[in-house]
């Protein structure tokens, strides 16, 4: 009887069976050394708005600006994480984001790979927002392929390694070494092939950032803060060889995901996904055609 009713109340509250994701059994981040910020990074806007401490890098927002930085080289594959801790309390409007991106290089019409803590309101989790996009947004027609999470932890009360795996043949985003997203090459027309460089940064999004820009940026709360630490980026940079081989998520050397890390995913994915584009009725999904497989 004590079986049966534990079955029943999974199936009628999952979120019971929903504390702390399944270990991966494996952890990329493992296999790439910390580096100092000013060893790969540089300040690219908002130099008053930035300032590190034994190797914590502060950036904050208030009425007068943000933040952001960029990395020194650019890349073609590679894992880039960093372990981050946002601001508590009400964050509403406010982007503090770690992402890729070729924006400079082809304005207008770029590859970004972007992983987006979204402000909130009091008492509200955080929306961690993963985000890919192909080729840009000049034409208007901005094509997001967004999965929002909410976390199985509070990520304001300590840091927490953030994490994108980049290669030829898929995007993975990791949380703590958790896979919580897998984004897979499906076409050239639906992948990012160009070289990006590894940017961070805060900055006022209240046009949309808080239930679609519903509550905005307030700087009666000023200034929002976050924190930056355990910086790591390896893999091929824009200038390696051709035979420079991409690093992979997986102990196999064909790459790809263990499966133990997918049941991992699979449990994230369950618990703490709250939306996910190719799901979205409202979305024009001839757009995306990687989510007519899913």
């Amino acid at each position: 009887m004590a079986i049966f009713l534990s079955f029943l109340l999974i199936l009628l509250f999952p979120s019971a069976n929903a504390g702390w994701p399944p270990s991966p059994g494996y952890w990329p981040s493992s296999k790439f050394r910390p580096m100092s910020f000013y060893s790969g990074f540089r300040n690219l806007w908002g130099p008053g708005h930035q300032s590190l401490d034994q190797h914590a890098l502060t950036i904050w927002l208030d009425r007068t600006s943000g933040s952001g930085f960029k990395s020194v080289k650019p890349f073609r594959s590679g894992y880039f994480g960093a372990s981050i801790k946002v601001q508590p309390g009400y964050t509403a409007g406010v982007i503090t984001a770690f992402y890729l991106s070729n924006n400079e290089a082809h304005p207008g019409f770029h590859d970004e790979v972007d992983i987006e803590f979204l402000g909130t309101t009091f008492g509200k989790p955080y929306t961690l927002q993963t985000n890919v996009y192909i080729r840009g947004s000049g034409d208007g027609k901005i094509i997001g392929r967004e999965m929002k999470f909410h976390l199985w932890f509070d990520p304001t009360k300590n840091f927490h390694h953030y994490a994108i795996l980049w290669s030829p043949r898929e995007i993975i985003f990791l949380v703590d070494d958790v896979p919580i997203r897998r984004y897979p090459r499906k076409s050239a027309a639906t992948f990012p092939l160009r070289p990006m460089w590894v940017y961070g940064s805060i900055w006022d999004a209240s046009s949309w950032a808080t239930e679609d820009g519903k509550y905005k940026a307030d700087y009666r709360y000023q200034p929002f803060v976050a924190k930056y630490t355990n910086f790591k980026a390896g893999g091929c940079t824009a200038y390696a060889p051709a035979w420079c081989r991409p690093v992979s998520a997986s102990p196999f050397r064909s790459g790809g995901l263990t499966r133990q890390q997918r049941r991992a995913m699979r449990w994230v994915q369950r618990y703490h996904m709250v939306y996910n584009y190719c799901k979205d009725p409202k979305r024009n999904h001839a757009l995306t055609p990687e989510c007519w497989s899913k």
